[in-house]
């Protein structure tokens, strides 16, 4: 077989672009040619990096970003030069600049669909998109979705469920340095650190948190690891409720330091509240280091699905801030039975070996 990741951009900056690198990697390194197209903002015309003897990162030219979008005209160009070469096709969805490339290829070959989200935000454009989708979901011998939640409940697959199936992302477990754990969790002695992970965007559901925090004692503290277009609106109420004390923003974070902080934490929050959040890679993140998790239960998303409740933390109400902080407060009471169990379920279904060999099958039986 030779396969090719067709979507999104590089370098990794998201789940879904982490999930092509991880597989054209994983992939590759067992002896199966995998290439991964996807664009980059760059002077060249093209760059490609050699991952290992059958496996590269072939980027094309990108001249803009447009609802989240690359604008890469290459991608199509390439695609139509280079679509002999290529068994499969396992395209990354939602990305327009994909499936239009995919369609104007001419490619004849077998079609794998990755569906890591419905489009939710983006409703003035997906108006426009809504025709190419349609035919990239007709057009796929196999869609594939990160838990089975998803695909039982998009209302885009409800005609084609027997063409789907999922594949649980996987990861390697977070390597956090202990040494580098113990000095961050010097910085706030004898409290208890809340851990959370994102974008500051509006699915995130960050003022939810904040307003959990002015629920719990002054021995707990939530660190907040990553930037966005919200910095400032969450900055200004953290000093409107009186929160400076009790919550830190990191902003962006180098990956050893964030991985530090998995280690370092007591809990790790996921407050999401938009059926955009598919599955909270963070989750799992937090759980190869034994962290109990509370998630929100988002109707129609794999986010309540991959943190199983009871057993590797608490799953509660979206945009309740009462529930978050009761579901910190169960999380922490529960630590330990809580902590081993996050780690078991890591093992039994989160593992990057896993996601690698459950898409190889597809592939195999495709």
């Amino acid at each position: 077989m030779k396969i090719l990741q067709l979507g999104k951009f590089y370098p990794v900056r998201g789940g879904v672009e982490k999930v092509m690198y991880d597989l054209t990697d994983g992939i590759s390194s067992r002896g199966i040619r995998c290439d991964m197209l996807c664009a980059i903002f760059s002077k060249k015309k093209r760059s490609i990096l050699n991952l290992n003897e059958y496996g590269r990162v072939i980027c094309v030219k990108a001249y803009a970003k447009l609802a989240g979008t690359m604008i890469a005209p290459s991608m199509i160009s390439y695609l139509r030069k280079h679509r002999g070469e290529y068994d499969i096709v396992h395209v990354h969805h939602p990305d327009p600049m994909a499936a239009l490339a995919l369609k104007l290829s001419g490619y004849k070959g077998r079609v794998i669909l990755h569906w890591h989200s419905d489009i939710v935000a983006q409703k003035e454009f997906f108006f426009l998109y809504k025709p190419l989708q349609n035919w990239l979901v007709r057009r796929s011998d196999k869609i594939v979705c990160t838990s089975p939640v998803y695909f039982k409940e998009s209302p885009h697959l409800a005609k084609v469920q027997q063409k789907c199936t999922y594949v649980p992302i996987g990861i390697k477990p977070v390597k956090g340095d202990e040494q580098r754990a113990r000095e961050l969790r010097s910085r706030f002695p004898g409290k208890t650190i809340i851990l959370s992970v994102g974008r500051l965007v509006p699915y995130k559901g960050y003022e939810y948190l904040l307003d959990a925090m002015t629920l719990l004692p002054d021995g707990f503290h939530l660190v907040i690891g990553g930037d966005g277009p919200l910095r400032r609106d969450l900055e200004y109420r953290i000093a409107e409720k009186d929160l400076v004390d009790k919550v830190t923003m990191l902003g962006l974070v180098p990956e050893d330091e964030l991985h530090a902080w998995f280690r370092a934490c007591d809990v790790f929050v996921l407050p999401s509240v938009m059926k955009t959040e598919a599955f909270g890679i963070v989750q799992i993140e937090a759980m190869s280091c034994g962290k109990p998790v509370v998630a929100t239960r988002i109707p129609g998303s794999g986010v309540p699905w991959v943190n199983r409740d009871g057993q590797s933390g608490v799953n509660v109400e979206p945009r309740n801030p009462e529930a978050l902080a009761e579901g910190i407060l169960r999380d922490v009471q529960n630590a330990q039975s809580f902590g081993q169990g996050a780690r078991d379920l890591f093992l039994e279904r989160y593992t990057l070996d896993m996601m690698i060999n459950k898409t190889i099958q597809i592939y195999e039986k495709a």
